[in-house]
């Protein structure tokens, strides 16, 4: 089983700033991310949304973990109902008018052996968050 975490990385035309506001806003955050009833930069914020197949959906309970305005927020992700806790990191470096963004999702091994748990649908999924949705986000115009 394999326990390294999963790492993307990105770089966007937008400076960093506008990434912080993207992830911590939950107008922003809905956009782009998922539908969320509240959310708040705050070590100890627990939000909650649902998420997954199409056929089905899981309850994804998380709580703020670590905050560095501007620069990285941490939170844990796991499953109403289910084994496994795991964590996000989304880490933000400025570029000049650029900002690389780098999001870690560690202990996903913690979750079930479930195809819906497999590490390739958190590779898919964060593929298509950071590198197709955010990126449309933030450089629109």
């Amino acid at each position: 089983m394999e326990t390294a975490p999963f790492v993307i990385e990105r770089i966007f035309n937008a400076p960093a700033e506008k990434v912080w506001q993207a992830i911590t806003d939950r107008d922003k955050m809905e956009q782009w991310y998922f539908k969320l009833e509240a959310f708040k930069p705050e070590v100890g914020f627990e939000f909650r949304f649902s998420g997954g197949p199409e056929d089905r959906s899981y309850l994804h309970i998380c709580v703020v973990t670590e905050v560095v305005p501007g620069e990285k927020l941490t939170h844990s992700w796991r499953y109403d109902g289910y084994a496994g806790q795991s964590y996000v990191t989304w880490e933000l470096f400025p570029e000049g008018d650029k900002t690389k963004v780098r999001l870690t999702h560690t202990g996903l091994e913690t979750f079930p052996e479930d195809p819906d748990f497999a590490r390739t649908n958190f590779a898919m999924g964060w593929t298509h968050i950071v590198g197709t949705s955010l990126a449309e986000y933030l450089e629109k115009e």
